[in-house]
């Protein structure tokens, strides 16, 4: 099943690409590989769940704001690769969370967009993945997302 279908079998929209607040693009593409530029959780407009986890947002609600900036990177890789059918594979996820000094649950949070990658790509969408705690993000949010996909020849 190609990815398109199944992310609509899965009744998933990919977002608009965001627009860059400041000198850098969305993704960029250099031979087969695709990488994209740390993408926060936006959903329509706004930062989900805002807050550093650990210290005020859950491990749920973080894991929920994982998945929507790793749907938020997908669609930037998507856009450089020519389209989501363009992506034979996920390649890295690197997740940054937001964590209070104490938090050691950034893998947990961060299997969300993992497993999300996994739902559209099947074993194509296994990837390597670092998950690191860090003490803040851009715009207060919970959790950023990079990707590195390679498409099709």
């Amino acid at each position: 099943m190609s990815a398109a279908a199944k992310l609509a079998e899965l009744g998933i929209v990919l977002p608009e690409v965001a627009t860059p607040v400041g000198s850098y693009v969305p993704a960029t593409r250099h031979g087969d590989l695709v990488h994209t530029s740390g993408q926060v959780p936006f959903v329509n407009g706004a930062i989900l769940h805002p807050g550093i986890v650990g210290a005020g947002v859950t491990v749920e609600q973080a894991a929920e704001a994982a998945r929507a900036a790793t749907l938020n990177a997908l669609a930037a890789a998507a856009q450089a690769a020519g389209g989501i059918d363009s992506i034979a594979r996920v390649v890295r996820l690197v997740g940054y969370v937001a964590s209070a000094p104490d938090f050691g649950q950034q893998p947990v949070v961060m299997n969300a967009g993992s497993n999300l990658l996994v739902e559209i790509f099947g074993e194509a969408g296994r990837h390597v993945r670092s998950a690191v705690g860090v003490a803040s993000l851009p715009l207060r949010a919970p959790v950023e997302v990079e990707l590195v996909v390679a498409t099709r020849s």
